[in-house]
């Protein structure tokens, strides 16, 4: 039996009158993709937003690789062990391709600002090394050439692949992914499946927000589908697909 990676139970949150989440649960294993879906307002980034500490949950519990894990603030989060990414990119528009990643990678380095003041032999050390495993991870997604590019520079496809590169330098056990398709052309949504999928086989894990259904439907291990803030169904692409309920509330009026 594979380990749970995030096990998530009862997560609510309210807006005013607007209840976003009721009683949401997920429960993630190592090393599988896990697709969130709905239509617009389902609450599918407002769980994202609870689970990585942009919004404090009204109720719900949290387990992270087996212990309790509280969302707090984002880059506690990080340390954690959760990376995500955005529907919208937020890159460092003015750093190189490389500068955006070893961001990512400081989220692990042990020098402090002291060191980096003092310019110390374990801080230029930490700093060789950092620079290293951001240049090997733009060649893991395919975007080792553009590592002295400035990241407005990049073409969209490539900013969101340099995305998924930035939080994989946080040595992340859970990657949450948001949209990460959206705006993307048929070629580039086929480079991404496949970096996803190298992901998945490097037993990584992965939780994906989704709007194109096909490219859920045909990575994904596991699937949970929200409607109006509720958990509509939970379970493989193949049985949420022929869940009467999701049918009705979403794959059957096209998806969206």
């Amino acid at each position: 039996m594979s380990e749970t990676i995030l096990r998530v139970a009862n997560v609510s949150k309210r807006f005013g009158g607007l209840q976003a989440l009721s009683d949401v649960g997920i429960e993630i294993k190592r090393g599988q993709v896990y697709g969130l879906i709905g239509p617009n307002g389902a609450g599918k980034t407002t769980f994202f937003n609870v689970l990585t500490g942009l919004y404090t949950p009204d109720s719900g519990s949290f387990e992270l690789a087996g212990k309790p894990y509280t969302p707090s603030a984002v880059h506690e989060v990080a340390k954690a062990g959760i990376a995500r990414t955005f529907q919208n990119i937020r890159l460092f528009a003015e750093m190189t391709a490389l500068e955006n990643v070893m961001v990512g990678r400081h989220v692990r380095t042990h020098s402090g600002l002291i060191g980096a003041v003092l310019r110390t032999p374990g801080f230029k050390r930490e700093e060789a090394e950092i620079t290293q495993r951001a240049r090997e991870l733009l060649d893991y997604v395919g975007i080792a050439k553009f590592a002295d590019y400035k990241s407005r520079t990049l073409s969209y496809g490539d900013q969101r692949r340099l995305e998924i590169a930035r939080a994989l330098a946080t040595d992340p056990q859970l990657i949450a992914l948001d949209e990460p398709a959206a705006g993307m052309n048929a070629t580039e949504k086929v480079l991404l499946r496949e970096l996803i999928d190298r992901i998945r086989k490097d037993n990584r894990t992965i939780l994906l927000i989704e709007h194109d259904v096909k490219l859920v439907m045909g990575l994904c291990d596991r699937v949970t589908v929200l409607d109006y803030g509720k958990q509509l169904s939970t379970g493989t692409p193949a049985e949420v697909q022929r869940d009467p309920k999701v049918i009705e509330a979403y794959l059957g009026t096209g998806g969206g």
